[in-house]
């Protein structure tokens, strides 16, 4: 017989911080960290704990005694319920200062680091309708809030497109209004719903693994260039014509119209063919003149907006004069390698994915930069001696890893070559900070700048740049 949880309450305890991943922090009076989901820091509350560790608690705040002066009203009907946007009821101010802290708290702490004066973080100007790439799922298992299941009332429709609930892989939030992207994301996303339900399509049920409706993408470029693709579970021609002409005769502005057939386990359709039902196969964002391609499996930041002011950060930091041979490593579609080229004298750059390659390759040459060369590989593996005696020996590293950070053979090989200058641009501070500290007997770090990409959410990009000692 399984033995019972023993939950605590604390009263009256005033959260005092913002850590990792969104959450809040607290301590207890026996001195644990007490970690929280649902309060903003300067609140007063009572706790119930969940799970118990040897250092910390898990609770959630059961009863407010004192609202923060750093809070605000969250402007989504979905807030309390949707994951999606964790900081909306903290003041934007208020974001940026604990993004801050947090990138220089794990310098120090994890990296044990000597900073100079950290530039202040740069945030966005637009807090709301910032992104340009937004996915939605489709559900024939609604979830329903604990009012409506407490109602006893018959729920007769419970279809639904939007986002997952956090920790419940099978349950979709039906979403009215979403605050991140731009319109007709919004009206896109409402017709094809309502339209599958008055129509009576299927929609996905993927505990079942049954149903027609199964997920939809929708990227509106800087351009105006608009892409949707909807992912089927199974093909039905009749009913896949019409909705795809009811789309297209509703929204004659979307300029990319695709779907995909994904009969499989899972919603990803990297490793699917894309059909192009009406348009372009692309759509293009464009950045100082330099245009993108982008299709369906492209990655490209998804607030292009704060990209620009990225990369300009970026290639401020690397002060280029034009006689530089710089290696960009995971350059991805090669946007900051291109976004460099004209301040350099060669740019190469190194990227794991063969299609992020080409696409690379592609905007480089309708771009007409000829000073840019692409590679595909496993940069653990690519990077090498044989490498640079072919390539050049790079003056100017700029990297910018995924979460993980970059392998120790990378940074290994970074420190054998020892380029002059790094830049190095994370998504992760935390694992930015150990990179950092196996180079820091060899570099000093001169510039630290933190870049908000996505406001409402605790993510934070950071830059650092590195001289050679």
């Amino acid at each position: 017989m399984a033995r019972k949880k023993k939950l605590q309450i604390f009263e009256n305890i005033e959260v005092i911080d913002a850590g990792a991943r969104g959450k809040t922090i607290a301590k207890a009076p026996d001195g644990r960290v007490i970690f929280l989901t649902n309060t903003v820091p300067g609140d007063v509350v009572d706790i119930r704990t969940g799970k118990k560790r040897k250092a910390y608690y898990e609770g959630t705040a059961v009863k407010f005694h004192k609202l923060s002066e750093k809070r605000t009203e969250p402007v989504c009907e979905h807030f309390e319920h949707c994951g999606g946007c964790k900081w909306q009821n903290m003041g934007y101010k208020y974001q940026l200062e604990y993004k801050e802290n947090e990138v220089t708290n794990n310098l120090v702490r994890i990296g044990h680091l000597e900073l100079p004066e950290v530039t202040p973080i740069l945030g966005c100007e637009n807090i709301y309708y910032y992104r340009n790439k937004m996915e939605y799922s489709f559900s024939s298992t609604r979830w329903l809030t604990l009012e409506e299941i407490n109602s006893n009332e018959q729920i007769d429709n419970r279809n639904a497109c939007g986002f997952h609930i956090s920790g419940m892989w099978d349950k979709i939030l039906d979403v009215t209004t979403c605050h991140l992207q731009e319109e007709p994301s919004n009206a896109i996303r409402n017709f094809i719903k309502d339209y599958g339900i008055e129509h009576g399509l299927e929609f996905f049920n993927p505990r079942e693994q049954a149903g027609f409706l199964r997920t939809m993408m929708i990227r509106i470029a800087s351009t105006g260039d608009i892409m949707l693709v909807l992912q089927l579970f199974k093909e039905d021609t009749k009913n896949r014509i019409a909705l795809l002409d009811a789309i297209s005769e509703k929204f004659p502005e979307i300029t990319s119209l695709q779907y995909v057939i994904n009969g499989k386990g899972n919603d990803t359709i990297y490793d699917q063919d894309i059909i192009l039902y009406k348009g372009l196969d692309h759509i293009f964002e464009e950045m100082e003149g330099l245009k993108f391609k982008i299709g369906p499996k492209s990655f490209y930041q998804t607030n292009s907006e704060q990209a620009y002011e990225l990369y300009k950060i970026t290639r401020d930091a690397a002060a280029l004069t034009g006689n530089e041979l710089v290696y960009d490593l995971y350059t991805g579609t090669g946007t900051i390698a291109q976004f460099v080229a004209k301040n350099a004298k060669k740019v190469i750059g190194v990227e794991s994915v063969p299609d992020a390659i080409a696409d690379a390759k592609l905007n480089a040459e309708n771009n007409k930069i000829d000073n840019v060369e692409f590679f595909v590989g496993d940069m653990k593996d690519v990077f090498n001696t044989d490498f640079i005696n072919t390539h050049g020996h790079p003056d100017v590293i700029i990297t910018d890893p995924p979460r993980d950070g970059m392998h120790k053979n990378v940074v290994a090989k970074i420190l054998e070559i020892a380029p002059k200058r790094i830049v190095y641009v994370s998504c992760n501070s935390a694992t930015q900070a150990r990179d950092l500290a196996l180079m820091d007997h060899m570099y000093k770090i001169t510039k630290v700048q933190a870049v908000d990409m996505f406001p409402q959410t605790h993510h934070v990009e950071n830059v650092v740049v590195l001289e050679l000692k």
